[in-house]
């Protein structure tokens, strides 16, 4: 059964466009955390940490395996 646009498991995809210092930092973080952590589940969870403190809604980093 196909998940419906309305449905949490729907995801949307972008390309993000970054200088490749940007990713090298982020990189080195991501180094030195145990175990392997994807840049996409280290970019979802630096979006997740900027709306926390911004006070927006939570969003569920549904998925930490993948990226």
């Amino acid at each position: 059964m196909a998940d419906s646009p309305d449905s949490p498991t729907t995801i949307d995809r972008i390309n993000l466009r970054l200088p490749p210092e940007t990713f090298a930092a982020i990189d080195r973080s991501r180094s030195v955390r145990p175990g392997h952590v994807s840049r996409n589940t280290w970019l979802t969870e630096a979006v997740a940490e900027k709306l926390a403190r911004e006070g927006a809604t939570a969003i569920p980093i549904q998925d930490r395996q993948h990226g």
